[in-house]
């Protein structure tokens, strides 16, 4: 009888699928942040250290993936002297139909998304439990917001006609997960507070939505990835399985 894979076993998949799939001699590349994407970096650093990969520079999307890639001996650089990437390679908290993603659990957001919006292709690597109808009930919207005046902030997203009742909660404790481990208010890597959308429903239009969030003044980034996707590779009981946008 097949044993059951566990959930890290499933990440370890694609995050390896992805990089030998996508990753080529000679590319600038986008590591992403979290559980599964920490499998991407690995199999970047296996692939140099061997040989098989060559000439590779890659850009971190948080202080965490830094570390790791630099204790890897993966060359980094930034996107003021590479603005533009082959490929970026990263997890999600859900991925809905159309391959619009939540983003942010993490709490690395700001700098995931100007990392993969630079990428030729970004593909997205999940387990099936990341895998949703619509966006919203399961897992909150992070958002990465100015400490100054942020509880104005907050009331001004709660108000946003697509947000739909939503609840503002601010991150306390860690800002790589969205539990409350701690009693201090979490700060990300760019010294931001870190704001947790909690619904009820689905989200109706995460286009209009991510269009009057960037509107409200006080918000840095937000986690909802519309239209960016390239392709989601997914890990489930039945192996894995690719969707392109």
């Amino acid at each position: 009888m097949a044993t059951k894979l566990t959930q890290d076993e499933l990440k370890k998949m694609v995050g390896y699928k992805a990089v030998d799939d996508h990753v080529k001699s000679g590319m600038v590349v986008g590591l992403g942040t979290g559980s599964t994407a920490y499998f991407a970096v690995e199999r970047v650093g296996q692939k140099l250290a061997s040989g098989e990969l060559t000439d590779i520079v890659a850009i971190p999307t948080s202080i965490r993936t830094k570390e790791q890639a630099e204790s890897l001996n993966i060359p980094l650089v930034t996107l003021d002297t590479h603005s533009r990437l082959d490929v970026a390679i990263d997890g999600a908290d859900l991925v809905d139909p159309a391959l619009n993603l939540v983003k942010g659990g993490g709490g690395a957001l700001f700098r995931e998304k100007i990392v993969e919006a630079s990428a030729d292709k970004f593909i997205v690597i999940v387990d099936q439990s990341k895998i949703v109808d619509a966006l919203g009930p399961a897992f909150p919207l992070p958002i990465e917001c100015l400490p100054f005046c942020i509880e104005h902030t907050m009331r001004n997203l709660e108000a946003l006609p697509a947000m739909q009742g939503a609840k503002a909660v601010l991150r306390r404790g860690s800002s790589a997960n969205n539990q409350v481990d701690g009693e201090e208010i979490a700060i990300s890597d760019n010294q931001c507070y870190l704001v947790d959308m909690h619904f009820d429903e689905p989200i109706k239009d995460p286009v209009a939505l991510a269009d009057q969030i960037n509107k409200v003044v006080g918000t840095v980034e937000h986690g909802l990835f519309v239209g960016m996707t390239t392709s989601v590779i997914i890990a489930g009981e039945d192996g894995i399985t690719v969707k392109d946008a």
